[in-house]
């Protein structure tokens, strides 16, 4: 393992914890209290904001910030200018002062170019948020979801393809539906 990799021009606060292998390019800023996990590369002009937790091997594309209150598990795709939230209702004259809705993106999970995750709603274990949908409600484990606002239109497997009536990937991967909105592999 190796040191993490921080490029001259960005610039990472006190009190934040870097992962072995992780690479931060050009104009990124991680702020106090954040933790970054090993393996992970932070594209050029990334925010990380104060007390955020990213898991380990996750990927995030050029100008993304994630805001405090958002949680990124292992292994999750940011893809280039996706968005993230951290109040319902953001008003100038009455800041959040600290009180931000908790978002957590889970193990897997892959959010599509300009897609946005309104604050305070998860996204389930290796979902698929396709790009420039919005997000307004928790996302199923496995979840193919599309449009504005994102919506359910399939189900994908863990290596990310599409998955069809059977629920079998060419991968070999298997899943069973417990419910309309539960997907679990096999």
């Amino acid at each position: 393992m190796s040191k993490p990799f921080i490029h001259e021009s960005s610039y990472i606060d006190d009190d934040v914890i870097i992962g072995d292998d992780t690479k931060i390019w050009h104009f990124c800023h991680v702020q106090r209290g954040a933790r970054i996990g090993s393996h992970c590369s932070l594209g050029q002009n990334v925010n990380i904001g104060n007390n955020v937790k990213v898991g380990n091997g996750v990927r995030i594309q050029n100008n993304v910030s994630v805001y405090e209150g958002v949680e990124i598990e292992d292994n999750v795709f940011c893809g280039p200018s996706c968005v993230f939230t951290n109040v319902t209702t953001p008003r100038s004259h009455f800041p959040a002062h600290g009180v931000y809705a908790k978002t957590v993106v889970k193990e897997g999970a892959s959010l599509g170019a300009n897609s946005t995750i309104v604050c305070g709603h998860d996204v389930g274990r290796s979902a698929l948020i396709a790009a420039g949908a919005v997000v307004t409600h928790n996302v199923p484990d496995y979840a193919l979801m599309a449009g504005v606002p994102a919506r359910r239109i399939g189900w994908v497997c863990e290596c990310g393809h599409r998955l069809d009536d059977t629920l079998q990937c060419s991968c070999g991967r298997r899943y069973h539906l417990v419910s309309e909105d539960v997907l679990v592999k096999e």
